[in-house]
């Protein structure tokens, strides 16, 4: 039963205003996407806490790095089996059992009375962000109309920079009340608050339209795909209906030659939004600053700078994606993240002129937020036929989350071993990323799902 539409059967589709996304589509779209704001607050509060984990467990530089990217291996693991209960339960209460996986192991972080429970912990939200990286984009993607899909699905993005920008916010507000010893587990326990509104608000959202009608349940498909003001819900259901009956009749596998494209393209981008060193800046990045000659305090104010660029500049790519394209926002994002890190690399090789640090990461923050940030998530879930969508966004959030995991566990021993060579080799795959985007992707906007399987002759 989907109640929270079954009881508005009555409510036609002339009452929408198809210029906008209705009530209906936000607020399904807001709930989903609350997913992205905790992962996003998860994985980037640990920023606040690593010199207190430092002192509190004796941790090395490799330690502090295992400390850091122990919850990274966990989303690798929920990204690669979150598509099966997806599929088998549904996108949606797949994501219920996620949400609670978020408030216990928040709670766990926050009480852990040895480095191992918390390292236990820590996995278990990584489970949780891997999970919900995978289906809360997929849900979006599956209830949104073409029109609207790049904007809504983007929408999640969004929140995980809402997420980092909060938790960024988070961390200086509790180290201003000052805590003492126990300072770090409240920056780390104060996630369980978002994570139980997001497991409340999950039972007033209905099931993926594609999801039923893959299950033969069309009647509650095409109600959900009427409230959320689609005007073509019987073309839609039978565009739906052509695709599954191609996909009884095809091969399942993923990792078949007719694939290839669409592969690549998930794992390539996964790869390279890590490899623009995102998260190995967002994690450390009090660590940086204080590198550089900022305070304790100070570095947590800079850092709610950072989190605040990361969401204005999100906000705007997605609401330019669908105009511009994924494309093109790709290939400006490479040129201006390629230039602020080579700039951020001579200020940490030369060590001269740290005050201009700030301007230049808040730079860099912007190109990739605009580019990277806005388009990643909305791609992924644009290139795979339905048939083996669960899988390949999987697939595609496998490649970010092992890239992100690798990367920011060896981050602190090359800050330590390399110095700003390290932003160097960021600077360099983003010239990399720029070819390839040239000269192999292809543009998705306004392309609905089943007709994007044609064009990259997956059907």
């Amino acid at each position: 039963m989907i109640t929270s539409v079954d009881t508005r059967r009555d409510q036609t589709v002339e009452s929408f205003d198809f210029r906008s996304p209705n009530r209906f589509l936000i607020i399904n779209t807001i709930v989903a996407a609350l997913g992205g704001l905790l992962f996003g607050f998860d994985t980037a509060v640990i920023a606040g806490t690593t010199e207190a984990l430092k002192s509190t467990f004796q941790l090395s530089s490799w330690s502090l790095g295992l400390t850091v990217s122990v919850a990274l291996w966990g989303t690798v693991i929920g990204a690669l089996t979150a598509g099966y209960p997806g599929d088998r339960i549904g996108r949606r209460d797949t994501l219920r059992v996620l949400a609670l996986l978020y408030v216990v192991s928040a709670l766990g972080c926050g009480l852990a009375f040895d480095w191992n429970a918390l390292a236990v912990f820590r996995f278990m939200e990584g489970l949780a962000i891997g999970g919900s990286s995978v289906l809360g984009p997929m849900y979006i993607a599956e209830i949104a109309p073409a029109k609207w899909r790049g904007r809504l699905v983007g929408f999640f993005q969004m929140n995980v920079v809402l997420g980092i920008m909060l938790a960024y916010l988070s961390n200086a507000i509790i180290a201003a009340i000052h805590f003492g010893p126990s300072e770090w587990r409240w920056k780390l326990g104060i996630a369980a608050l978002p994570a139980a509104l997001f497991f409340l608000m999950l039972f007033r959202i209905p099931r993926s339209p594609r999801w039923l009608a893959a299950k033969g349940r069309l009647e509650e498909a095409r109600i959900v795909i009427e409230m959320s003001g689609n005007q073509r819900a019987d073309e839609e259901i039978q565009e739906i209906l052509s695709s599954l009956n191609y996909e009884k009749a095809s091969d399942a596998r993923l990792f078949t030659r007719k694939h290839m494209l669409p592969i690549f393209l998930a794992v390539s981008i996964g790869m390279f939004n890590q490899l623009t060193g995102i998260n190995a800046i967002l994690y450390y990045i009090n660590d940086i600053f204080r590198s550089a000659g900022f305070s304790s305090i100070s570095s947590d104010i800079q850092s709610v700078c950072v989190g605040s660029t990361l969401l204005v500049f999100t906000l705007l790519g997605t609401s330019v994606i669908d105009h511009f394209g994924r494309k093109k926002l790709l290939l400006l994002g490479s040129v201006g993240t390629s230039i602020c890190l080579a700039a951020v690399a001579w200020v940490f090789v030369t060590k001269t002129h740290e005050k201009i640090l700030l301007l230049l990461l808040v730079c860099y923050i912007a190109f990739f937020a605009l580019s990277q940030g806005a388009v990643i998530w909305v791609y992924i879930s644009e290139v795979f036929p339905t048939h083996i969508r669960a899988k390949g966004q999987s697939l595609g959030s496998f490649s970010h989350w092992i890239m992100n995991a690798i990367i920011s566990a060896v981050f602190p021993a090359m800050a330590v071993s390399f110095g700003g060579y390290a932003f160097a080799f960021f600077s360099a795959m983003m010239v990399v990323q720029f070819l390839v985007v040239l000269m192999v992707y292809p543009e998705t906007k306004g392309i609905s799902l089943e007709r994007m399987e044609r064009k990259l002759g997956v059907n």
